[in-house]
This record gives structure tokens, C-alpha cells and sequence, in this order.
């Protein structure tokens, strides 16, 4: 009982170390454009709760999410995030490639991530529909867990 008792308290402790700098409370409003060039902002998701997926294609951790968060995106509202120096096109083609097909915005100068406190990949936000940040989780994150706070967030 002990040993599970500090287990909790360890991963806690490694649960707000790793999201000290993250915005808490009111997203920070962003206007950008999605990868086809279409312009994107926060507020047209309000009304409904938003996972915000940060991540990137040399990530290993993020490849082993990008199957849950296609899943994900098919019932929920997603928007992500790609923190990564290449194109447009090149994130198309990966994408492509892993059989992904949710709404992505190029971050390449992480202008997005740094109003968001982002400091590590991937990081996943959970909006509820006012655009209030209900959850954040840095590092890998389960499909069901993911859909248990969207769920949350909706209530």
C-alpha cells in the first residue's frame, strides 16, 4: 500500500513538473492556416471540447499516438499542431504515410506552442466548448484516456 502511495505521489510530481509552464485557464486565442492553406483559429471550435495535439514528425513517442489521434479526430474535434522544420508538404507526405488525416498547422518557429507553454512533444490539451483548458498531458497518452477527457471537458 505504501509503495503504491509513492508511486502516485512520484508520478504526480512528474505530472506537474513536466506541465509548470503550460497556460492554464483561458486558451490563448491564434489565428493560423491548416496545411492546405485554409485559415483555422481557435474559435471555430468553441462550442464543443477540443483536444490540441502538439507534436512532430521525428518524435517517437508522437508516432506512437498518431493511429489514437486519427481515431479520435473521426468522433471528436481536433486540431494539431506540427513543431517541425519541415514544409507543408513534407508533413502531408508523412502524414500520408502513417494514414493520418486530422486538421495540422506548421509551427515551424513554435510560435503557437511557446503562447501555450509548450515545452515537449507531444503535449496534449484538452479545451472544454468555452475554450477553458480542462486537462494537459505531456508525453504518450492513451486513445481512452484522451476520450475521457474530452468527455469530461463536455460536461
Amino acid at each position: 500500500m505504501l509503495e503504491a502511495a509513492l508511486l502516485a505521489a512520484v508520478l504526480l510530481a512528474i505530472h506537474l513538473y513536466q506541465t509548470r509552464n503550460t497556460v492554464r485557464g483561458e486558451a490563448p486565442g491564434f489565428s493560423a492556416r491548416l496545411l492546405d492553406g485554409s485559415p483555422v483559429s481557435l474559435q471555430d471550435y468553441r462550442g464543443k471540447p477540443l483536444l490540441l495535439q502538439f507534436w512532430a514528425t521525428w518524435c517517437p513517442v508522437c508516432n506512437l499516438e498518431q493511429g489514437s489521434i486519427d481515431a479520435i479526430a473521426r468522433d471528436h474535434a481536433v486540431l494539431s499542431v506540427a513543431l517541425d522544420d519541415a514544409s507543408p508538404a513534407e508533413i502531408r507526405a508523412w502524414m500520408s504515410g502513417k494514414g493520418v488525416r486530422y486538421a495540422v498547422i506548421a509551427d515551424p518557429s513554435g510560435q503557437i506552442a511557446a503562447a501555450f507553454g509548450v515545452q515537449g512533444v507531444p503535449t496534449s490539451i484538452i479545451l472544454d466548448a468555452g475554450g477553458v483548458i480542462r486537462f494537459v498531458e505531456v508525453g504518450y497518452t492513451t486513445g481512452p484516456g484522451l476520450r475521457l477527457r474530452l468527455w469530461w471537458a463536455g460536461i
